[in-house]
């Protein structure tokens, strides 16, 4: 049986143990990556997340975005819901407020935040994934039920979501359960996998 506990523990040691010259660089080739493929190419809504406990960081990537003139988005906790995500514009005069869980989060009006299906990509962090596109996060779900939605769709799957991560938090296999939302692609420094 899978610990969870125990990869978050070792995955989260395996990244603080990076150096800086090894998390620029990583960024580095996965911005490069993810600008070549098609699914960025053909997506104009994109959501991104400000890196926290040395999550592979997309301030690259969001500076692309915003130069390809692209509309980027960051996670917002809902007020309301507090177990679900709501995606406001990021911008680069964007001002920033912390979360309860001190992640930097834009400052938005009430009319701007966006639903997650009106997204045409979405980055996710995660602590680990397998090459069957299950990942596994910091074990709060809030991308799983703000993305429930789409374990009901069988053909039209928008949102795409990638999750972004190191090379060695791939691990051989998660198991699954049934609200687990899998990724369409995982973007490491090395490669893309696309699941299935």
């Amino acid at each position: 049986m899978v610990n969870r506990a125990n990869i978050r523990q070792q995955m989260r040691q395996q990244r603080n143990a990076l150096s800086a010259q090894q998390q620029f660089d990583a960024a580095h080739h996965v911005e490069r990556l993810i600008s070549r493929s098609r699914f960025y190419r053909n997506s104009q809504h994109i959501a991104c997340y400000m890196a926290n406990d040395r999550e592979l960081s997309l301030e690259r990537l969001i500076k692309r975005i915003w130069l390809a003139g692209k509309c980027c988005y960051l996670p917002v906790l809902d007020s309301i819901h507090h177990n679900r995500l709501w995606f406001a514009p990021y911008r680069p005069d964007s001002r920033m407020r912390l979360n309860r869980f001190g992640i930097p989060e834009p400052l938005y009006k009430k009319h701007e935040r966006v639903r997650a299906q009106s997204l045409d990509l979405v980055m996710t962090p995660l602590v680990a994934f397998d090459k069957a596109g299950n990942r596994l996060g910091m074990g709060g779900g809030f991308y799983d039920r703000s993305f429930a939605f789409l374990l009901l769709r069988r053909h039209w799957h928008k949102p795409r979501l990638c999750g972004i991560a190191y090379d060695f938090q791939q691990v051989k296999q998660l198991p699954r359960q049934p609200w687990d939302v899998p990724l369409s692609t995982i973007a490491t420094e090395n490669r893309l996998y696309q699941p299935g």
